[in-house]
């Protein structure tokens, strides 16, 4: 399938909170606007992340600032987006015209939340005041001090100030003090390219789905309406479990069906398994592939009299074993905003505990590493756990064919 690119930039607030992001339109892995008409690249980030993905999931549940031309406006595209989810940001506007107040009225009447862009303090873009919520002004071409009398102005409506192209943080003080709202710039959060292909679910959605398997008893409902939101996770589950259910071929067709089939256990580790191959790109395939076999390699481990304790987190540790890799982001802050099992965190995180023990064991063993730690090999380790190596040497064949069989 084609590759798509969104950029996305984070706003925040003058506590440093983030309220929102902007998404920008990119046609490359190349972090920069390609030569393509506005109109052209509001419309495709509408149709990749909107009408083949969810747009809420990439901004993280965050307000999304998206770039509208006139043309859009008139041809009403924002109306594709949820009110709450977005802020119209006007782009390409030299002087508002009698047509451009009547469709910005027109929004603000429908609730959406408008942004002026590219403000240059000229007095014609007062009459569209009464209509908007938000300007932005880009510090580099706008001398602030040139700015408190539109603020004054801008107050009367209760309108916020949003700061463009911040690099220190000096100006973000300045800037506060002047009386602006919100900041955003290369000083909080360089763009980042967002990659994936059209109608792949986004990775802030595999991980509510991942964080859901983490929950005893198994919420199946709650799993159910996470994937109904993706046509390819509905059928990619779907044929997962058909293709490693039993031998007798029974054809699922829906999630409570398999539920009832496979029971709670198998279906949290199929769920976790798929929601895991959709983080992955092909530069992370191999690293999905390595965390899947150390998770089965892990709860096999766990049967094991020493390791029985953490039997009932072993197969969610080992899977989430190589995360930060996939997701470029380090461990401490990912398990922030996952409702993990102190055992897992302090697993994943510290390396700590017997349950750290069997992460450090198995991945040690799959990666050929003789020494553990500085002051702890492999040999005393397994040693320690009465583990023989022909035995998980004979659990790590199981679990390579068992990741082959997925074919994920």
């Amino acid at each position: 399938m084609k590759n798509t690119y969104i950029a996305r930039q984070a706003i925040f607030n003058d506590t440093s909170e983030t309220i929102g992001y902007e998404l920008l339109f990119r046609d490359s892995p190349d972090n920069k606007f390609p030569e393509v008409d506005h109109d052209i690249a509001s419309s495709k980030l509408i149709i990749q992340n909107h009408i083949h993905g969810d747009i809420k999931t990439i901004s993280m549940g965050k307000l999304s600032f998206i770039n509208f031309t006139e043309n859009c406006l008139i041809h009403k595209f924002p109306l594709m987006f949820d009110k709450d989810s977005i802020v119209i940001e006007l782009v390409g506007h030299e002087k508002p015209t009698n047509k451009l107040l009547k469709i910005i009225k027109f929004y603000h009447d429908e609730g959406y939340i408008i942004a002026l862009t590219q403000y240059d303090l000229a007095l014609h873009w007062d009459v569209l005041f009464p209509y908007i919520n938000i300007v932005k002004v880009d510090i580099e071409k706008i001398n602030t001090k040139r700015l408190l009398p539109a603020v004054t102005r801008m107050r009367a409506f209760n309108i916020a100030i949003a700061a463009e192209k911040v690099e220190t943080r000096n100006q973000q003080q300045t800037l506060a003090e002047v009386g602006f709202d919100y900041f955003q710039g290369y000083f909080y959060h360089e763009p980042e390219i967002i990659e994936g292909q059209t109608l792949a679910p986004i990775k802030t959605q595999m991980l509510n789905l991942l964080s859901e398997t983490f929950n005893s008893p198994l919420n199946y409902e709650t799993v159910a309406e996470i994937i109904s939101h993706d046509v390819n996770l509905t059928v990619g589950l779907l044929k997962l479990v058909n293709n490693v259910s039993t031998g007798n071929r029974v054809k699922i067709t829906s999630l409570k069906q398999a539920a009832a089939y496979l029971g709670e256990e198998k279906l949290r580790h199929f769920v976790s398994i798929l929601a895991l191959s959709n983080l992955t790109s092909e530069t992370t395939d191999e690293v999905c592939k390595q965390a899947l076999i150390t998770a089965k390699m892990m709860y096999s481990l766990s049967n094991n009299d020493a390791f029985k304790p953490v039997n009932d987190f072993a197969f969610i540790t080992g899977l989430l074993s190589s995360i930060e890799v996939m997701l470029s982001m380090p461990i401490s802050e990912i398990v922030k905003t996952m409702p993990l099992a102190t055992p897992i965190e302090t697993a994943l995180v510290k390396h700590e505990g017997l349950l750290g023990q069997l992460l450090d064991l198995t991945t040690s063993y799959i990666l050929g590493y003789e020494q553990v730690t500085i002051d702890q090999s492999l040999t005393n380790l397994l040693n320690q756990y009465s583990l023989e190596k022909e035995v998980v040497q004979a659990e790590f064949l199981k679990a390579s064919q068992w990741c082959n069989d997925l074919d994920l």
